[in-house]
């Protein structure tokens, strides 16, 4: 498997790796799992979406060793003279920072823009200047729009139906416009629907996944938008990590100004989904009293379907799923116990 290839190489190699967002979900996951293969992480992040606590996560989670290769900055990628600083003496870059949610981008267009559109060129211009050569960054599923074609394959888009997914789709046109121009090794990697530890469960903007399993916890009220027939490619973080250090470490050519759908390639309705955490959380606390969905409607500028062919990342970066959505919602469900009882004590 090429990714324990790229990990053993990694453990005797040291890189400096930046991470924008590293606060967040899938920033702090990001961290940990390079901070075990010895590497040396340093990190942006403004706290706007992030939390401070996944740091203290982080460092709980590695050794004191290890925990030495971390640094942080705080700051924002709207700032350009921070995101010169950053990029200093940086072998690669995982630029994760954004504004994420469609619902908050047809909310606040005009902040989304701003943080996904010009923090994004702040961030790849400061790299380029600095002369980074690997630039890895976060795109996202919702470039594919309305597009009814399943499963969605890179090379065909459709409408797209939210500023969300506009500055999205912006990000991949200056990365191939950065590859051309100044032969910068930007790759981005389209997420569906990413879950797993450390993902908030809180707020008007929280993903399907932790929310459920949060407000089944609490005891709250729990809503299905729409018929619950809606269906998504629900991929768990370990998917994504393997990802990053794949398109951070490859040496394929081809890769280059290209993105990646960074998914599992498979396809689950929201009814199941929710059939799938309750039976999860039962198996964990059998006394445990679960209130029966709430319908409502469906939510502006949501796709119907999702479903990624995941073939061209398998070919040009060497990338295999291990984890299915069953054995990520069985570890994501143990930690979001662990963490919310414990939060309760």
């Amino acid at each position: 498997m090429k990714y324990n290839e790229i990990k053993s190489i990694l453990l005797n190699e040291q890189k400096v790796w930046l991470i924008t967002g590293v606060a967040g979900f899938i920033g702090s996951n990001l961290a940990e799992a390079l901070l075990k293969l010895n590497q040396k992480v340093i990190s942006l992040d403004n706290f706007a979406t992030g939390h401070a606590y996944n740091l203290e996560h982080i460092k709980s989670s590695v050794s004191p060793k290890e925990w030495e290769n971390f640094s942080f900055i705080e700051g924002d990628i709207t700032n350009f003279e921070t995101c010169q600083e950053v990029t200093k003496n940086v072998d690669i870059v995982l630029h994760q920072a954004a504004l994420g949610s469609v619902p908050r981008s047809i909310d606040t267009p005009v902040i989304s823009n701003h943080v996904n559109v010009t923090g994004f060129l702040n961030m790849l211009t400061a790299a380029k200047d600095n002369g980074v050569k690997r630039f890895v960054y976060a795109s996202s599923s919702s470039v594919y729009g309305d597009s009814q074609e399943l499963p969605k394959v890179e090379s065909r888009t459709g409408n797209l139906l939210s500023p969300y997914a506009v500055t999205k789709y912006v990000n991949e046109l200056y990365m191939g416009v950065f590859q051309k121009c100044y032969g910068m090794e930007a790759i981005g990697l389209r997420y569906f629907n990413v879950f797993g530890k450390r993902q908030d469960p809180n707020g008007a903007y929280a993903a399907v996944i932790p929310k459920w399993i949060g407000q089944i916890l609490e005891g709250e009220d729990l809503f299905i938008n729409g018929d619950g027939e809606t269906s998504r490619d629900f991929t768990y973080i370990e998917n994504v990590i393997q990802a990053n250090i794949l398109a951070g470490t490859t040496d394929n050519p081809k890769a280059f100004g290209e993105a990646f759908n960074t998914a599992i390639g498979g396809r689950e309705t929201l009814n199941n989904l929710y059939s799938a955490i309750v039976k999860g959380l039962k198996e964990n606390l059998p006394e445990l009293e679960i209130k029966d969905a709430i319908y409502r409607d469906f939510r502006a500028g949501d796709i119907r379907h999702s479903n990624a062919n995941i073939d061209k990342m398998k070919e040009l970066l060497g990338y295999e799923p291990t984890h299915s959505l069953e054995q990520g919602l069985s570890e994501s469900i143990a930690w979001y116990i662990n963490d919310i009882k414990g939060k309760n004590k």
